[in-house]
């Protein structure tokens, strides 16, 4: 069964989102991070700059863009729709919608911004996964830290 963690009450989702991803990185994780697009452009540049001295290795990829084979050793991938070519065992949610192909990774993490939208939007997403089966956890960002 594939876990589920949603990190809520985030008050910048793409600065913890980098956090996230750094660690995930360093743990030799493989990630597919799936969001809007205009949220993954401004994610894109973040994983460069978010601190000095250190980079998240990732690539973009647009809907129905290919992987050149030197880019299958990406780590971590942003993707706007689902990509089971990229062999991710972790999803890092960004979107308003759930992963109806949740069952394909070992985890998933759904996080979730402070906006009304964002948390009501968040709340939807777990009652899917419960309704899936899944045991969704709830980690917040003072009882859990990105790294």
């Amino acid at each position: 069964m594939t876990d589920v963690a949603f990190h809520s009450g985030l008050p910048d989702k793409l600065v913890y989102a980098c956090r996230l991803l750094r660690k995930a990185y360093r743990q030799g994780r493989r990630v597919e991070v799936r969001g809007e697009a205009d949220v993954l452009a401004r994610l894109d540049p973040l994983l460069w700059t978010f601190e000095q001295q250190e980079f998240v290795p990732h690539a973009r990829l647009q809907a129905g863009q290919r992987v050149e084979a030197p880019l299958h050793r990406t780590p971590i991938w942003l993707v706007a729709e689902a990509r089971p070519d990229l062999q991710a065992s972790v999803l890092v949610n960004l979107g308003p919608q759930p992963a109806a192909d949740y069952a394909r990774f070992e985890r998933i993490v759904e996080l979730v911004g402070t906006e009304a939208l964002e948390r009501q939007e968040g709340r939807q997403r777990w009652r899917y996964y419960e309704s899936q089966g899944c045991k969704p956890e709830h980690l917040s960002p003072t009882n859990h830290a990105a790294g």
